[in-house]
């Protein structure tokens, strides 16, 4: 009896350790499922429309580093969207910047109240590294971690990326606010921080435009002692034949009858990879297939635009697609894809943006010949959900 009471009670102990750890596993795939997801936000609408909101997403998604125009049944660019693509505003990489410069006088009175510039710290990353963006509303955008923010002293809020103690933090000021006046006690608090106490240097990719003016806007004289040099964004255009294409209607976000945007999304980035779309038994590179109900096209133009590339020039690019389709044209729609930057502390206005796993951050369109449109807004991790 006191045998089988003892094996009784092991095997009571070996089923309660067997439940413990099967709450244990179950806690542990429940925390995967919680794992940041991407985000993506599919959109209707007409150009026409007077409620449409395409120009509000474009202009304020402020910094992109690639541009892509593809364009089915087309054998070559038209030249009014090789203008298009040629005229992207140049831009600057302005080397060892120091932070503080950007609070100057002469840069703020001539720069950044006129409005249009945009600055963004070179090769600093966001989930590691202190990044600072200057949007073209003038606030000031300082992604920083635990450490430099103590040192700074200055006013700020945890990072939405932050575990149960913060370890990043994000301080925004507003160059144009009254506040931040010359000689105002708040600006020499700001000015002291970044010059005296934690003299931040960077390098900055800055563009500028005014009023569609191309080339308007020079580096400032109180930058022109660092390091710096002007870069125009690189346009590249491929003519890819017999290419595999779903079929889209664009009264038909949901598929069935046509490809629905998310499949479409996954065509379009296999198509801009190079990667084939044939799902051929014999290939070790992917067995990637497109979209069902599919056609095939003789030819398509893919053009793609890298840079520091402005809103500006982006809505221009957007509007001459959009006469694309004045003349009667083989195809019943093209698409635009913008890709911001991985790093950019902002995705669209002044959400903050993160990077985790791969800082998705970019937005599409596809264009109709009836001048529909569908706009996909993407954001990955923890970002908040696009506008």
């Amino acid at each position: 009896m006191h045998v089988t009471d003892i094996t009784g009670n092991r095997k009571q102990r070996l089923v309660v350790g067997s439940l413990r750890e099967l709450a244990q596993t179950s806690a542990m795939f429940a925390e995967l499922q919680k794992c940041p997801r991407s985000v993506l936000v599919c959109e209707k609408s007409n150009f026409t429309n007077e409620k449409s909101r395409h120009d509000k997403h474009v202009s304020q998604h402020y910094f992109n580093y690639k541009v892509s125009v593809l364009i089915p049944d087309c054998g070559v660019l038209p030249q009014c969207l090789r203008d298009a693509v040629s005229g992207f505003t140049s831009f600057y990489l302005v080397n060892e910047v120091p932070v503080f410069e950007l609070l100057q006088e002469e840069f703020v009175e001539n720069t950044v109240k006129k409005g249009g510039f945009y600055a963004l710290s070179y090769k600093t990353r966001i989930d590691q590294d202190n990044v600072i963006a200057l949007l073209p509303t003038g606030q000031l955008i300082m992604s920083v971690n635990k450490d430099t923010y103590e040192q700074l002293g200055l006013e700020g809020k945890a990072s939405q990326y932050s575990h149960k103690q913060p370890v990043r933090y994000v301080v925004t000021i507003n160059l144009t606010d009254k506040s931040m006046a010359l000689g105002s006690k708040k600006y020499n608090r700001v000015l002291w921080a970044l010059k005296e106490n934690v003299p931040l240097k960077m390098d900055f990719l800055m563009g500028c435009q005014r009023d569609g003016k191309i080339g308007a806007w020079m580096l400032p004289s109180c930058l022109s002692h660092c390091p710096w040099k002007e870069l125009q964004p690189s346009v590249e255009t491929q003519i890819l034949q017999d290419l595999p294409c779903p079929v889209l209607q664009s009264d038909n976000l949901r598929g069935g009858s046509s490809c629905d945007p998310q499949a479409f999304l996954e065509w379009l980035g296999a198509v801009s990879m190079g990667i084939s779309c044939d799902n051929e038994a014999t290939s070790f590179e992917s067995t990637y297939a497109c979209p069902e109900p599919q056609t095939f096209v003789n030819q398509a133009v893919l053009c793609t635009v890298t840079g520091l590339l402005l809103p500006e020039d982006v809505h221009s690019l957007l509007e001459e697609l959009r006469r694309y389709f004045d003349h009667p044209k083989f195809t019943s729609w093209l698409s635009l894809v913008v890709h911001g930057f991985a790093d950019s502390p902002v995705s669209w206005g002044t959400a903050e943006h993160g990077f985790h796993k791969g800082g998705e951050n970019f937005y599409s369109f596809v264009v109709f010949k009836n001048q529909d449109y569908w706009l996909n807004m993407g954001a990955g991790a923890n970002d908040g959900c696009p506008p």
